[in-house]
Formats: C-alpha cells, sequence, structure tokens
C-alpha cells in the first residue's frame, strides 16, 4: 500500500462548469409546461400555482444571487472574512413563505401546484445533470 492518492478523473476528461443560464431555461420551461399541462388536466387552479411557484423560485434564485455578490464583493474589497447576518439572509425565505401563506390563506391558486413551482430550480438542476451524465464526453465514443 502507499501513501499516495490517484485522481478520480482521468487526465483527458475536462471539467465543464454548470451553466446556470441553461438551468434557468431548464427552470423556466418546466415550469411554463408544468402550468399548462397542470391547467389543462387537473385544473386552472393548479396550472396558476405552478407557474406563480416558479415564478416565486426565479425571484428567490435572484435575491441570493444578488445578496451573496453583495457579500463577497464587500469582502474583496475589505479584505476581511464575511459575516453573514442570518436574520438579513433569513429574510428571504420569511418573505417567501409569506407569499406562500397569502396564497394559501386566500386560496386563489392550488397551493400543490405553487409547492411544485418552487421546486422548479431543483428540477432543473437534476435535469442539467441528467444530460450532463448522457452527454459526457466519455459517452460520445462509446456505443454498446
Amino acid at each position: 500500500m502507499s501513501d499516495e492518492t490517484e485522481p478520480c478523473a482521468s487526465t483527458n476528461e475536462t471539467l465543464q462548469p454548470v451553466s446556470h443560464s441553461r438551468i434557468l431555461m431548464f427552470m423556466g420551461a418546466i415550469g411554463l409546461a408544468g402550468g399548462l399541462l397542470g391547467g389543462v388536466f387537473v385544473s386552472l387552479s393548479f396550472g396558476a400555482g405552478v407557474i406563480v411557484g416558479t415564478l416565486l423560485a426565479f425571484i428567490n434564485y435572484y435575491w441570493l444571487k444578488y445578496s451573496l455578490k453583495k457579500v463577497f464583493a464587500l469582502a474583496a474589497e475589505t479584505g476581511e472574512r464575511p459575516r453573514l447576518l442570518g436574520l438579513k439572509y433569513f429574510a428571504r425565505y420569511i418573505v417567501i413563505g409569506g407569499v406562500v401563506a397569502i396564497f394559501y390563506a386566500t386560496e386563489t391558486v392550488s397551493i400543490v401546484g405553487l409547492i411544485l413551482g418552487l421546486g422548479a430550480f431543483g428540477f432543473a438542476v437534476v435535469l442539467e445533470g441528467i444530460l450532463k451524465i448522457i452527454h459526457r464526453p466519455s459517452n460520445l465514443g462509446e456505443h454498446r
């Protein structure tokens, strides 16, 4: 046995960065398709809930992106370790939860559809991962 470790990936395989724009495109497509199909096959309230939930997921994504960019820009500017103010970053969840609670209380859209729409980002990330696995450069030459 040796103390040396071997690399997990082959040296000729390059890692590609995750495409945020492609994930967001998938997220929008999943939300729109889910809203349309849900409106047709379940109910209009369900379809509207999926679309509203997807819009909330977009708002959540961009709010988080803006907040993190601000924190890291401040850290790069001052050179100090960023102090995350828990309440400031937790406020995002409070606001999103408040909006969901309003929709739940008013029963304007299906809460199940809304929650599924909020999960659109997760579904898009899974779809991106599956596509990355299927279309890896090492898989292009293999035929079974």
